[in-house]
This record gives structure tokens, C-alpha cells and sequence, in this order.
């Protein structure tokens, strides 16, 4: 009797232990939601500060995590400038001064458009799933959701930002609610808190993303998605230089 209680046991948990899903695992499945096969969106960013606001809007397109393009569509004098992610290589189109400027390795830290992203974060250079080993390290409610807490560390040959990211994904629907980066010395440089989830086709996703530097009071970025469409027809084609002169 007892043997067979045992085997009833053993067979129980096979299943659930192979529904346990490793941090990588989860990260993916977070990573896959937000981005999708391919992606055409419109967002609205305001970036904040103590004596002013500025407001920019753009579209974005991507394939994968190889390619992406960002063109500006407001306010007025930044209007028509793009941005392109194509492999490796990264390049900003420039209709004021009718000038192609490829962005090295070095400007990824530097500020977009003056706001608190990155390059890096707007060109989505470093892949949080490629670049970084990681680790569960908590677990914790956020906004009212039950969240992994997920460290990540970066590879050693791999070319990014941050010396270590901490993320929280929501368990059930695999958001990304909140997540704070620290540089080299595990400093916190910036949190960033989603909120506001909408429907865009297929999936919903937070809508509302604000970026707070950990050492500027008063300076924050805060982005909407105002829609977005999933796993489109778009090939790498698109993605050129001469397309970013054209793109609308």
C-alpha cells in the first residue's frame, strides 16, 4: 500500500516540476510578449524636469532583435530624424542637415533625445535575454500582482550598458512592472514602473512606462504606447538607409 502511495506521489509531481519554468525561461517569455516576431507601434514620450516638460512622438518598427527603426514625428524641429538598428550597426538620419550619422558603441549610455533612456534602450542594442545569465531572487507584489524578482547579470564578452539589471515579472501574465539598473559598483541608476494595461491586438501589455533617475530629483521620462501591432509583415528590407529617408 505504501509503494503505491509512493508511486501516486512521484507521478503527482513529475508534472509540476515539469511545469516549473528556469528565470531564463521566464525572461523569454516576458521578452517575446513585449516585442513580438516583428512590431509597429506609436508612443508619446514627455521628458520631465524640474523647470520644464518636452514632448516627443514616434513611431517604431522592429524584426526580431536584430532590427528596429524609430522615426520622430513631433515636435517640429525634431521632426523627419530616425534612428536604425541593423545588426551591430546603429545610424541616425538627420533631414535638418541632410546628414547619416553612424552612433558608436560609446554615445549607448548617453541620454535619447535628451530623456532618461538610453540609445541602447531606444535602438534595443543589448537583448535581455542574450546578454545576461539570470537568476531568481524573490518573489514580490507589485501593483497588486504577484512578480518574480530576477537578477540579471551581463556576459563577460557581452557589449552593454548596465553592470546588472533587477526585473519584475508579473508570474501569471509575464509583464514587466518594474525594473531598477545599476552600473558597474551595483549603484542604482534608474527604476522604471509600468502601469495602465491595454489590449493591442493580440495581447495586453502596460501602456504606461516612467523612467526615474535614482540621483536627479525632479527629472523623470515618461512613455505611452498609444498602439501597437504584433508579429506584422515587415522584412529585413525595410530596414535600410535609404528607407529612413523615405519612412513616414
Amino acid at each position: 500500500m505504501k509503494n503505491i502511495l509512493l508511486i501516486l506521489f512521484i507521478g503527482f509531481l513529475i508534472p509540476v516540476r515539469a511545469q516549473q519554468l528556469t528565470a531564463k525561461e521566464v525572461m523569454i517569455k516576458a521578452d517575446n510578449l513585449q516585442r513580438g516576431k516583428s512590431s509597429k507601434s506609436e508612443m508619446k514620450m514627455a521628458v520631465i524636469r524640474p523647470k520644464w516638460t518636452r514632448t516627443i512622438t514616434m513611431k517604431s518598427w522592429s524584426l526580431g532583435r536584430e532590427y528596429s527603426m524609430t522615426l520622430i514625428t513631433a515636435p517640429a524641429k525634431d521632426k523627419g530624424q530616425v534612428f536604425l538598428k541593423r545588426g551591430s550597426e546603429m545610424w541616425n538620419w538627420v533631414p535638418a542637415i541632410n546628414r547619416m550619422i553612424k552612433l558608436p558603441p560609446s554615445m549607448m549610455s548617453q541620454g535619447w533625445m535628451g530623456s532618461d533612456y538610453t540609445n541602447d534602450d531606444i535602438l534595443k542594442e543589448s537583448s535581455i535575454v542574450v546578454d545576461y545569465d539570470h537568476k531568481f531572487i524573490g518573489e514580490e507584489n507589485i501593483s497588486g500582482l504577484d512578480c518574480w524578482k530576477i537578477e540579471l547579470m551581463p556576459k563577460e564578452d557581452a557589449a552593454v550598458v548596465w553592470g546588472k539589471v533587477i526585473k519584475w515579472i508579473s508570474k501569471k501574465e509575464y509583464w514587466q512592472m518594474k525594473t531598477e539598473y545599476f552600473d558597474e559598483d551595483s549603484e542604482l541608476i534608474r527604476t522604471e514602473i509600468a502601469s495602465n494595461v491595454k489590449q493591442y491586438g493580440d495581447r495586453k501589455l502596460p501602456s504606461h512606462i516612467e523612467i526615474i533617475p535614482a540621483d536627479k530629483p525632479g527629472h523623470k521620462t515618461v512613455l505611452d504606447v498609444l498602439s501597437a501591432q504584433f508579429n506584422i509583415k515587415i522584412d529585413e528590407g525595410f530596414f535600410s538607409q535609404q528607407n529612413m529617408k523615405r519612412v513616414r
